[in-house]
Formats: C-alpha cells, structure tokens, sequence
C-alpha cells in the first residue's frame, strides 16, 4: 500500500500568498483526516509560534485515521540531539510523527552547513536515533536527493544509509530545487531500491520544471511507496507535487491500493476547493480533475460526441472525483450544446427541432458583438425558449435613467430611474445603490413588485466586467456577467450583456437574470 503524505499546513504556506490561521489549520486536518490521508504534517514548531498553538489544538483532536507530524531539521553540526533547540521544539508539541530534513548534496554540506561530509552523516544518524529514543516514528527527508545524486552517488546513498541506522521508518527523496526529469528520476530510483530493498522509500517532488507529479508517478513505478504532496500544488516558487492529481491517477489509472478508496474520491473536488477557499486564494479553475474546465466542453464535435459516449472526450467520469460535466455555449456551439443544455433545463428541444438551430445561429451573432455565453447558461437558455416560441418576456423597458452624484460632503450617491411597461400598464420607480447597478436593480424590482411578487426572493448575486478590446479604450464593447440566485432554494444563475455602454450591457445581465428567475418561479408553481 502506498502512504499518502500531505504538507500542505507546512509546505504549502511556503508558497507565496498563502497562510492559514490556527482555526483554518484545525478545519484542514479534520478534513484531512475524514478523507484518510496518512500523514498530516502541521508546521515546523522551531520556526515560528503559529505552529506551536497549531499543535496545542491540535493535541485535542481525535484523529480517526491521519498520523499527525511535526517537521524540523537534524541537529546543527558539533553539536548533541539532546541540546538542540530545534529537535526539543519538535518533541515539546508530542506528535506521534516527527519528519526531519539532511543534507544530500556535497555543494550544501561544504558550503550552506559549511561542515565536512562525514560530521554531516553524524547529524543525521543521531538525531534519527535521538528522535526515535523518544518514542517518536521518524521519516527522514533527504533534501536536494537528485542534486546531491547527480554530483556524487556513493555519498547521496551514504546520506540514506545513516538515517537507516539511525532507525527512521522511511526515507524520502527530495528534489526540493525542482528541476529533475522523469527519466532521471526513474533511474536514481532504480539505483536507490537496489541499494536499499526493503526499506520505505518516499518521494517529494517541487513542480520548477513543471514535472512534479510526473516525477511522483514516475517514482511510484519505481518502488516508490510513500508519497509526500500538497493540495493543489500549493507550495514554494511553483509549488509541490499535486495530490489532487497523484491521488486520482494512483487509483483510477495505475490501480495502486491506497487508504483512500473508491468511495472517498468523489469527496477530492470538495476538499480541494475548500482548501483554497479557507486560504482566500483564488481557485484555478483549470486544475486536471477537480476545477471547473477540466469536464468543460465546447467545440460542437466533442459535445456530439461526448452525449453519444462520455469517454470519447472524457478520461474519466467526473463524477469519480466529486467534479461535473459541463457544456459550454458560444460561437463554436452546435445544435448538440443546444440539446444538452436544454435537457439539463428541463426543457424538450426534440418537439421543435428548428429552434436549436435559430439559437446557436443568433448567439454566434451576439458573440461577434461582443457577448460571451460561456458560463452563462441562463441567457443561452432564454435565447432557446424564444426560439420555442414560449414567453420570456415578463416585462417590456420603455427608459431607464441612471446618475452618479459626488457630494462635497463625502462620499457618493447613486439613483436610477427605471420605467418599464407589464401588460399594457406602464410604472416608474426609483432606486438607489452603491453603483448605477445595484440602482437599477433595486428601481427594476420595485417596478414589478406588484406583478411579480415573487421576485422579493431573487437577488444579485455577484457582477463582473469584462473589457474585450482593451486596445480600443473608452470605445471598447464590455462584457458584463450577472450571478442572480434565489433565496428559496440557493439556486443560482449566470447572464451576460454586452455594449460599448457599460450601462447598456449591465441593463442587458440585469434584464436576462430576473427574467430568468420569474421564469424559474412559473415553472415550480
């Protein structure tokens, strides 16, 4: 069985803009926990005080499955175990698991250390031995493994060899610079396992040369049976080996036996985005597995294909990992983005066959103009109900007024006025807001209020701008996308709107979203 390894609440914070509170810890290893990683290494306590209280909370979590780790380095040279500072730091916080870190690499023992190769082989073995005296499972980290490697085999090996006899449990190869290949790795872990063929050999991959994870893989083929990885790759420079990649792969396409199973993957998409939302890190949505695109389909060719057989453009079901299918509109939609989009919406596009059609052609015409209907399902959506020949039309605009006024006394005042006309009967009302939007939002609603009580429960989500032509300046056509969503069920929506006008284009998201909602509201009475 292969061990899974996480550092993210170590490594992971070394990362540029990422840092995790003690409470944000805490969630973490939890969640950590329930989704049966082995390892969960908690921070470095010799290095800053975060951590110690870290691991003071942590000292009162029941961990059901997760071994929990302190991370520090060997002690410093001409010196004992027991008198360093570092290594009684590690033991003050009474993990089960104290992982450590030597040197492997000539260049850093003669010139970081500035000590000799043989007092370097001390250091190791006897804060190995030291740790484990204290009852502690020790796993080694050999740092700069591949480095140290490549420019003296023999002495890399010898590194090993002395955190063996110091009794560590395993012994993990570190490319901490991040810069080896795939073959290079397969090779030195050939020549490792030769050298060291019942030990617990482990991998620790950095991704400077973009090849953490193939390099991680690559040693799991080579005997490798210990992985060491973060979620999402976060880490130091561009980060760490990638468990949402290594995990899935190991299970799904190398059928390697993990604590993890089957029946825990679907949570990876879950956990992952929690990670990075409980960091306030912005999500890349193009992460293989569990981001947005990585089930995305657009090109007419591969939705036709996909709704005939999911695996011709898909390498797995999303749902094994907790992810979704998604089929994006745009100009390269054809009539099977339609159909699949109006299926998910409940909506039978087979009774009127020309409508699919009319839609794909108009929205390639709207997307000339600047409009873009990725992610914006809901206007697509409003395009094939028109086509259909149902109504969408809940109200019709006769002028909308909009003003920004900034006070001498402070601040800025916001009004819009909004006249729209509903079954032959024309209101006026007005709106104020923090933007000439929410303005025109709040007049809209109260509007129609008394035609469509129901729009009380349908709000502006979120709003976003989009410049599609910035070489154009103040005569660029904007893009402007609305998220609405409905209180009653937490369901929510996107729409789009696009004019040289950044008013108009909010009009146009405005006008789709809480037409959208009302029709959402018809439907469920």
């Amino acid at each position: 069985m292969i061990k899974i390894y996480d550092t993210t609440l170590r490594d992971g914070t070394q990362g540029e803009g990422v840092s995790f509170s003690r409470r944000d810890k805490v969630k973490i290893l939890r969640l950590l926990d329930e989704f049966s990683i082995d390892y969960v290494e908690g921070g470095w306590p010799g290095s800053n005080p975060k951590d110690i209280d870290f691991f003071k909370a942590a000292a009162d979590i029941e961990l059901n499955h997760s071994k929990l780790a302190a991370f520090g380095s060997t002690c410093r040279k001409d010196s004992d175990p027991q008198d360093d500072a570092n290594l009684k730091a590690i033991l003050d916080v009474k993990t089960p698991v104290v992982t450590i870190f030597g040197k492997s690499w000539h260049l850093h023992v003669t010139e970081v250390l500035r000590t000799t190769p043989e007092e370097n082989l001390r250091m190791i073995k006897d804060s190995v031995s030291y740790l484990v005296s204290q009852d502690r499972e020790v796993i080694y980290d050999a740092e700069h493994f591949f480095d140290g490697y490549k420019a003296d085999p023999g002495y890399a090996l010898e590194t090993l060899s002395a955190a063996r006899e110091g009794g560590a449990s395993c012994l993990v190869l570190c490319d901490t610079n991040g810069g080896a290949l795939p073959g290079e790795v397969a090779e030195i872990m050939k020549a490792t396992r030769k050298k060291l063929p019942e030990e617990e050999i482990g991998i620790h991959t950095h991704n400077d040369g973009g090849m953490a994870d193939a390099n991680t893989l690559t040693a799991v083929e080579g005997g490798a049976d210990h992985i060491q990885g973060t979620f999402n790759g976060l880490g130091e420079r561009c980060g760490n080996t990638n468990l949402t990649v290594v995990i899935p792969n190991l299970l799904l396409k190398m059928d390697r036996e993990l604590s993890i199973n089957a029946d825990s993957l679907p949570n990876l998409t879950h956990l992952s985005r929690f990670i990075h939302a409980i960091g306030n890190l912005n999500f890349p949505e193009n992460h293989p597995f569990v981001g947005q695109m990585a089930f995305a389909h657009k090109g007419g060719v591969h939705v036709n294909s996909v709704m005939k057989v999911a695996d011709s453009y898909e390498h797995i079901n999303p749902e094994m990992v907790g992810n979704t299918r998604r089929i994006l509109i745009s100009e390269l939609s054809g009539r099977s983005n339609m159909s699949y989009l109006a299926k998910a919406e409940g909506i039978d596009l087979d009774a009127h066959p020309e409508a699919a059609g009319k839609a794909v052609e108009e929205i390639k015409a709207l997307e000339n103009g600047g409009y873009v209907f990725e992610g914006a399902e809901a206007s697509a959506t409003l395009i094939i109900l028109k086509h259909m020949g149902v109504e969408t039309e809940f109200f019709e605009l006769v002028r909308y007024r909009t003003s920004v006024e900034h006070r001498r006394s402070g601040g800025t005042f916001t009004e819009a006025t909004v006249k729209i006309k509903v079954k032959d009967q024309e209101f006026l009302a007005v709106g104020e807001g923090v933007g000439p939007v929410d303005a025109m939002d709040e007049a809209l609603r109260k509007a129609i209020q008394r035609f469509f009580p129901e729009v009380d429960s349908i709000f502006l989500k979120d709003y976003k701008v989009r410049v599609n032509d910035v070489s154009a300046g103040t005569d660029a056509t904007v893009c402007v996308t609305i998220e609405g969503a409905d209180r009653a069920d937490e369901v929510s929506w996107t729409t789009v709107g696009a004019s040289e006008n950044l008013i108009e284009a909010s009009w146009s998201a405005l006008k789709d979203s809480i037409s959208y909602g009302l029709l959402r509201k018809k439907k469920q009475d």
